[in-house]
Protein backbone atom coordinates (compact mmCIF):
# COMPACT_ATOMS: atom_id res chain seq x y z
CA UNK A 1 0.00 0.00 0.00
CA UNK A 2 1.70 3.39 -0.91
CA UNK A 3 1.05 5.86 1.97
CA UNK A 4 3.02 8.14 0.34
CA UNK A 5 3.19 9.64 -3.30
CA UNK A 6 4.66 13.47 -5.14
CA UNK A 7 2.90 14.81 -7.74
CA UNK A 8 2.67 17.95 -9.99
CA UNK A 9 -1.05 19.59 -10.22
CA UNK A 10 -2.09 22.54 -12.92
CA UNK A 11 -4.44 24.53 -13.40
CA UNK A 12 -6.08 25.08 -16.58
CA UNK A 13 -4.75 27.84 -18.74
CA UNK A 14 -7.24 31.43 -19.70
CA UNK A 15 -8.66 31.26 -23.36
CA UNK A 16 -7.02 33.61 -25.95
CA UNK A 17 -8.98 36.90 -26.03
CA UNK A 18 -9.90 37.67 -29.61
CA UNK A 19 -9.65 40.12 -32.24
CA UNK A 20 -12.61 40.82 -34.44
CA UNK A 21 -15.27 43.19 -35.87
CA UNK A 22 -18.86 43.32 -36.61
CA UNK A 23 -19.38 42.37 -40.06
CA UNK A 24 -23.02 42.58 -41.21
CA UNK A 25 -24.47 43.82 -43.63
CA UNK A 26 -26.22 47.80 -43.77
CA UNK A 27 -23.29 47.91 -41.06
CA UNK A 28 -20.07 49.45 -43.24
CA UNK A 29 -18.56 50.51 -39.82
CA UNK A 30 -19.03 47.43 -37.57
CA UNK A 31 -16.98 48.33 -34.60
CA UNK A 32 -14.92 45.43 -32.57
CA UNK A 33 -16.63 42.41 -31.11
CA UNK A 34 -13.78 40.21 -30.21
CA UNK A 35 -14.98 38.06 -27.22
CA UNK A 36 -13.39 37.09 -24.17
CA UNK A 37 -11.42 33.76 -23.19
CA UNK A 38 -13.03 31.68 -20.74
CA UNK A 39 -11.32 30.68 -17.50
CA UNK A 40 -9.22 27.74 -17.05
CA UNK A 41 -10.59 24.74 -14.24
CA UNK A 42 -9.00 25.06 -10.98
CA UNK A 43 -7.64 21.61 -9.38
CA UNK A 44 -9.17 20.10 -6.03
CA UNK A 45 -8.24 17.53 -4.26
CA UNK A 46 -11.01 15.46 -2.47
CA UNK A 47 -11.57 13.04 0.17
CA UNK A 48 -13.36 10.28 -0.87
CA UNK A 49 -13.96 7.26 1.76
CA UNK A 50 -14.68 4.91 -1.40
CA UNK A 51 -10.15 5.17 -2.41
CA UNK A 52 -8.15 3.18 0.59
CA UNK A 53 -4.85 3.53 -0.30
CA UNK A 54 -2.39 6.34 -2.68
CA UNK A 55 -1.16 3.13 -5.22
CA UNK A 56 -3.05 5.46 -8.19
CA UNK A 57 -0.20 7.87 -7.93
CA UNK A 58 2.43 5.42 -8.34
CA UNK A 59 2.50 5.50 -11.84
CA UNK A 60 0.57 8.72 -12.65
CA UNK A 61 2.34 11.84 -11.50
CA UNK A 62 0.99 14.76 -13.38
CA UNK A 63 -2.50 16.43 -13.47
CA UNK A 64 -4.12 19.22 -14.90
CA UNK A 65 -7.13 20.52 -15.22
CA UNK A 66 -8.89 21.66 -18.71
CA UNK A 67 -8.08 25.10 -20.32
CA UNK A 68 -10.37 27.48 -21.16
CA UNK A 69 -11.71 28.02 -24.73
CA UNK A 70 -10.81 31.26 -26.76
CA UNK A 71 -13.25 33.94 -27.11
CA UNK A 72 -15.30 34.19 -30.59
CA UNK A 73 -16.53 36.94 -32.49
CA UNK A 74 -20.01 38.70 -31.28
CA UNK A 75 -18.84 39.48 -28.06
CA UNK A 76 -19.09 35.43 -27.74
CA UNK A 77 -16.96 34.13 -24.34
CA UNK A 78 -14.88 31.36 -24.34
CA UNK A 79 -16.17 28.12 -22.59
CA UNK A 80 -14.81 27.82 -19.43
CA UNK A 81 -12.36 24.45 -18.44
CA UNK A 82 -13.77 21.68 -16.30
CA UNK A 83 -12.37 21.44 -12.53
CA UNK A 84 -10.09 18.53 -11.84
CA UNK A 85 -10.92 17.38 -8.63
CA UNK A 86 -8.51 14.36 -7.59
CA UNK A 87 -9.73 11.80 -4.72
CA UNK A 88 -7.67 10.69 -2.05
CA UNK A 89 -8.76 8.43 0.93
CA UNK A 90 -9.63 10.42 4.22
CA UNK A 91 -6.76 10.91 6.34
CA UNK A 92 -5.04 12.57 3.65
CA UNK A 93 -2.22 15.42 4.65
CA UNK A 94 -1.58 17.63 1.57
CA UNK A 95 1.61 19.62 1.61
CA UNK A 96 2.75 22.19 -1.06
CA UNK A 97 6.35 21.12 -1.70
CA UNK A 98 8.75 24.37 -2.05
CA UNK A 99 11.83 22.99 -2.41
CA UNK A 100 13.15 21.33 0.19
CA UNK A 101 9.97 22.49 2.53
CA UNK A 102 7.01 21.23 2.69
CA UNK A 103 3.78 23.43 3.62
CA UNK A 104 1.03 22.16 5.25
CA UNK A 105 -1.85 23.06 3.30
CA UNK A 106 -4.77 20.62 4.41
CA UNK A 107 -5.58 17.37 6.30
CA UNK A 108 -9.01 15.74 4.85
CA UNK A 109 -10.21 13.65 7.47
CA UNK A 110 -13.59 13.91 6.28
CA UNK A 111 -15.65 12.55 3.69
CA UNK A 112 -16.32 15.17 0.83
CA UNK A 113 -13.77 17.61 2.47
CA UNK A 114 -12.01 19.15 -0.50
CA UNK A 115 -9.05 21.71 -0.95
CA UNK A 116 -8.35 23.93 -3.63
CA UNK A 117 -4.40 23.15 -4.96
CA UNK A 118 -4.19 25.14 -8.07
CA UNK A 119 -5.94 27.72 -9.72
CA UNK A 120 -7.04 27.86 -13.28
CA UNK A 121 -5.63 31.04 -15.33
CA UNK A 122 -7.74 34.01 -15.97
CA UNK A 123 -9.23 34.18 -19.51
CA UNK A 124 -8.19 36.70 -22.01
CA UNK A 125 -9.53 40.17 -22.91
CA UNK A 126 -10.93 40.73 -26.80
CA UNK A 127 -10.69 43.45 -28.66
CA UNK A 128 -13.86 44.77 -27.71
CA UNK A 129 -12.24 46.13 -23.91
CA UNK A 130 -9.63 48.48 -25.84
CA UNK A 131 -11.83 50.93 -28.00
CA UNK A 132 -11.70 54.44 -27.46
CA UNK A 133 -12.92 57.71 -28.99
CA UNK A 134 -9.41 57.71 -30.46
CA UNK A 135 -9.08 54.23 -31.25
CA UNK A 136 -12.17 52.92 -32.55
CA UNK A 137 -10.85 49.93 -34.40
CA UNK A 138 -8.57 48.29 -32.01
CA UNK A 139 -6.70 45.04 -33.23
CA UNK A 140 -5.50 44.54 -29.57
CA UNK A 141 -6.66 41.49 -27.31
CA UNK A 142 -4.59 39.47 -24.51
CA UNK A 143 -3.66 36.02 -24.10
CA UNK A 144 -5.19 33.88 -21.25
CA UNK A 145 -3.22 33.39 -18.10
CA UNK A 146 -1.60 30.25 -17.51
CA UNK A 147 -2.88 28.14 -14.75
CA UNK A 148 -0.80 27.85 -11.54
CA UNK A 149 1.29 25.00 -11.61
CA UNK A 150 2.49 22.94 -7.70
CA UNK A 151 4.29 20.07 -6.35
CA UNK A 152 2.27 18.41 -3.87
CA UNK A 153 3.27 15.97 -1.72
CA UNK A 154 0.04 13.57 -0.39
CA UNK A 155 0.49 11.71 2.86
CA UNK A 156 -1.42 9.68 4.30
CA UNK A 157 -1.94 8.45 7.81
CA UNK A 158 -5.40 5.93 8.51
CA UNK A 159 -8.25 7.44 10.69
CA UNK A 160 -8.80 4.29 12.93
CA UNK A 161 -10.47 4.69 16.73
CA UNK A 162 -8.08 2.30 18.21
CA UNK A 163 -5.06 1.35 17.29
CA UNK A 164 -3.18 -1.99 18.35
CA UNK A 165 0.62 -1.43 18.72
CA UNK A 166 3.35 -4.09 20.03
CA UNK A 167 6.62 -5.34 19.27
CA UNK A 168 6.74 -8.31 16.08
CA UNK A 169 4.89 -11.27 16.73
CA UNK A 170 3.05 -10.55 19.96
CA UNK A 171 -0.18 -11.82 18.22
CA UNK A 172 -1.71 -8.13 16.96
CA UNK A 173 -2.89 -9.77 13.94
CA UNK A 174 -4.62 -12.88 15.94
CA UNK A 175 -6.11 -10.16 17.89
CA UNK A 176 -7.80 -8.27 15.60
CA UNK A 177 -8.98 -11.51 13.53
CA UNK A 178 -10.51 -12.57 16.90
CA UNK A 179 -12.43 -8.94 17.33
CA UNK A 180 -13.60 -8.48 13.84
CA UNK A 181 -13.91 -9.62 10.46
CA UNK A 182 -10.45 -8.68 9.24
CA UNK A 183 -7.99 -11.30 8.00
CA UNK A 184 -4.51 -10.06 7.88
CA UNK A 185 -1.83 -12.13 7.29
CA UNK A 186 -0.14 -14.06 10.31
CA UNK A 187 2.55 -16.42 10.52
CA UNK A 188 5.46 -16.92 13.00
CA UNK A 189 7.94 -14.59 11.95
CA UNK A 190 9.13 -10.86 12.37
CA UNK A 191 7.18 -8.30 10.26
CA UNK A 192 4.42 -10.42 9.18
CA UNK A 193 2.61 -7.11 9.24
CA UNK A 194 4.11 -5.07 6.39
CA UNK A 195 1.07 -2.60 6.21
CA UNK A 196 -1.58 -1.15 8.29
CA UNK A 197 -4.94 -3.67 8.24
CA UNK A 198 -8.17 -2.12 9.35
CA UNK A 199 -11.30 -4.00 11.15
CA UNK A 200 -14.60 -3.13 12.24
CA UNK A 201 -16.01 -4.30 15.88
CA UNK A 202 -19.13 -4.29 17.18
CA UNK A 203 -20.09 -3.96 20.48
CA UNK A 204 -23.40 -4.28 21.27
CA UNK A 205 -25.52 -1.29 18.52
CA UNK A 206 -22.12 0.70 18.70
CA UNK A 207 -18.77 0.08 16.45
CA UNK A 208 -15.30 1.70 15.99
CA UNK A 209 -12.43 0.80 13.79
CA UNK A 210 -9.57 -0.62 14.89
CA UNK A 211 -6.33 -0.63 13.05
CA UNK A 212 -3.56 -3.39 13.50
CA UNK A 213 -0.04 -1.38 12.77
CA UNK A 214 3.76 -3.06 11.68
CA UNK A 215 5.39 -4.28 14.76
CA UNK A 216 7.91 -1.45 16.21
CA UNK A 217 11.05 -2.48 17.13
CA UNK A 218 13.43 -0.08 19.15
CA UNK A 219 15.11 2.86 17.09
CA UNK A 220 11.55 3.26 15.23
CA UNK A 221 11.43 6.78 15.91
CA UNK A 222 14.41 7.20 13.84
CA UNK A 223 12.64 4.76 11.70
CA UNK A 224 14.38 2.05 11.89
CA UNK A 225 12.01 -1.02 11.10
CA UNK A 226 8.77 -0.32 9.94
CA UNK A 227 9.31 2.51 12.16
CA UNK A 228 7.83 5.80 10.67
CA UNK A 229 5.24 3.67 8.76
CA UNK A 230 3.94 2.46 11.95
CA UNK A 231 4.06 5.87 13.75
CA UNK A 232 2.49 7.85 10.91
CA UNK A 233 -0.84 5.95 11.22
CA UNK A 234 -0.94 5.33 15.00
CA UNK A 235 -1.23 9.13 15.21
CA UNK A 236 -5.02 9.34 14.26
CA UNK A 237 -5.96 7.13 16.76
CA UNK A 238 -8.10 8.04 20.28
CA UNK A 239 -6.93 4.80 21.99
CA UNK A 240 -3.56 2.47 21.54
CA UNK A 241 -3.85 -1.45 22.81
CA UNK A 242 -0.28 -2.01 23.67
CA UNK A 243 -0.24 -6.00 22.97
CA UNK A 244 2.90 -7.49 25.34
CA UNK A 245 3.71 -11.36 24.66
CA UNK A 246 2.96 -13.01 27.77
CA UNK A 247 5.96 -15.20 27.43
CA UNK A 248 8.64 -12.08 27.05
CA UNK A 249 11.02 -12.50 30.09
CA UNK A 250 11.53 -8.49 30.47
CA UNK A 251 7.54 -7.64 29.86
CA UNK A 252 8.09 -4.57 32.03
CA UNK A 253 10.85 -3.93 29.84
CA UNK A 254 9.08 -4.03 26.58
CA UNK A 255 5.94 -2.15 27.76
CA UNK A 256 8.14 0.86 28.82
CA UNK A 257 10.40 0.97 25.47
CA UNK A 258 7.85 0.81 23.49
CA UNK A 259 6.57 3.89 24.96
CA UNK A 260 9.40 5.39 24.97
CA UNK A 261 9.59 5.06 21.26
CA UNK A 262 6.24 6.75 20.83
CA UNK A 263 7.57 9.98 22.96
CA UNK A 264 10.06 10.15 21.30
CA UNK A 265 8.77 10.04 17.80
CA UNK A 266 5.56 12.99 19.43
CA UNK A 267 4.98 13.65 22.69
CA UNK A 268 1.30 13.94 22.30
CA UNK A 269 1.48 10.07 20.85
CA UNK A 270 2.70 9.04 24.39
CA UNK A 271 -0.07 10.84 25.72
CA UNK A 272 -2.81 8.89 24.27
CA UNK A 273 -4.97 6.18 26.79
CA UNK A 274 -3.35 3.44 26.62
CA UNK A 275 -5.22 -0.27 27.52
CA UNK A 276 -2.19 -2.56 28.75
CA UNK A 277 -2.70 -6.21 26.69
CA UNK A 278 -1.06 -9.29 28.13
CA UNK A 279 -1.97 -11.90 25.09
CA UNK A 280 -0.90 -15.67 25.04
CA UNK A 281 -2.11 -16.94 28.34
CA UNK A 282 -3.64 -19.90 26.72
CA UNK A 283 0.18 -21.40 26.97
CA UNK A 284 1.15 -23.28 29.89
CA UNK A 285 4.23 -21.46 30.28
CA UNK A 286 2.36 -18.02 30.53
CA UNK A 287 -0.45 -19.49 32.83
CA UNK A 288 2.30 -20.23 35.52
CA UNK A 289 3.80 -16.47 35.53
CA UNK A 290 0.07 -14.92 35.64
CA UNK A 291 0.33 -14.71 39.36
CA UNK A 292 3.76 -12.91 38.69
CA UNK A 293 2.88 -10.84 35.82
CA UNK A 294 -0.38 -9.46 37.69
CA UNK A 295 1.77 -8.24 40.75
CA UNK A 296 4.52 -6.53 38.43
CA UNK A 297 1.68 -4.38 36.97
CA UNK A 298 -0.20 -4.15 40.23
CA UNK A 299 2.77 -2.51 41.94
CA UNK A 300 3.42 0.53 38.96
CA UNK A 301 -0.34 1.17 39.44
CA UNK A 302 -1.59 -0.56 35.94
CA UNK A 303 -4.59 -2.32 34.99
CA UNK A 304 -4.09 -4.67 32.66
CA UNK A 305 -6.26 -7.37 30.43
CA UNK A 306 -5.05 -10.94 29.85
CA UNK A 307 -6.06 -12.77 27.32
CA UNK A 308 -5.53 -15.24 24.38
CA UNK A 309 -6.31 -14.05 20.89
CA UNK A 310 -6.26 -17.72 19.45
CA UNK A 311 -9.03 -18.98 22.32
CA UNK A 312 -10.54 -15.70 22.67
CA UNK A 313 -10.33 -15.65 26.08
CA UNK A 314 -10.46 -12.70 27.97
CA UNK A 315 -11.57 -10.99 24.48
CA UNK A 316 -14.95 -9.85 25.07
CA UNK A 317 -14.31 -8.02 28.49
CA UNK A 318 -10.82 -5.95 26.71
CA UNK A 319 -13.37 -5.07 23.88
CA UNK A 320 -15.70 -4.15 26.21
CA UNK A 321 -13.38 -1.68 28.24
CA UNK A 322 -12.33 -0.84 25.15
CA UNK A 323 -15.78 0.57 23.53
CA UNK A 324 -16.06 1.99 27.23
CA UNK A 325 -13.00 4.01 26.95
CA UNK A 326 -14.15 5.32 23.57
CA UNK A 327 -17.25 6.47 24.69
CA UNK A 328 -15.80 8.80 27.78
CA UNK A 329 -13.43 10.34 25.10
CA UNK A 330 -16.20 11.41 23.31
CA UNK A 331 -18.04 12.73 25.65
CA UNK A 332 -14.95 14.78 26.51
CA UNK A 333 -14.86 15.70 23.11
CA UNK A 334 -15.00 19.18 21.92
CA UNK A 335 -17.54 18.49 18.90
CA UNK A 336 -15.07 20.83 16.64
CA UNK A 337 -15.06 19.44 13.42
CA UNK A 338 -13.27 20.57 10.27
CA UNK A 339 -15.20 22.47 7.25
CA UNK A 340 -16.47 20.69 4.56
CA UNK A 341 -15.96 24.02 2.17
CA UNK A 342 -13.03 24.87 0.14
CA UNK A 343 -10.44 25.67 2.82
CA UNK A 344 -7.08 26.98 3.10
CA UNK A 345 -5.60 26.43 6.29
CA UNK A 346 -2.60 28.43 7.78
CA UNK A 347 0.50 27.52 6.63
CA UNK A 348 2.76 25.23 8.62
CA UNK A 349 6.34 24.33 7.02
CA UNK A 350 8.30 21.09 7.80
CA UNK A 351 11.48 19.46 6.77
CA UNK A 352 10.83 17.07 3.47
CA UNK A 353 11.33 13.22 3.65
Amino acid sequence: MVNRAEIVIEGGNGGNGVVSFRHEKFVPLGGPDGGDGGAGGSAFIVADRSITALNYFRHKRRFKAVSGKSGGEQKKHGAKGDDLVIKVPLGTVVFLKDGELEVLLADLSQQGQKVLVAKGGRGGLGNVHFATSTNQAPKTATKGKPGEEHRVVLDLKLIADVGIMGYPNVGKSTLLTAVSKARPKIADYPFTTLEPALGVVEVGMKTFVLAEIPGLVDGAHLGRGLGHEFLRHAERTKILLHVLDGMSPSIIDDMNNLNRELALYKSEMAQKPQVVVVNKIDLPEVKARLPEIGQLFSSLGLKAFFVSAVTRQGVSELVSETAKILDEIQEKGTGSEAPMAVFRPKPKVRRGK
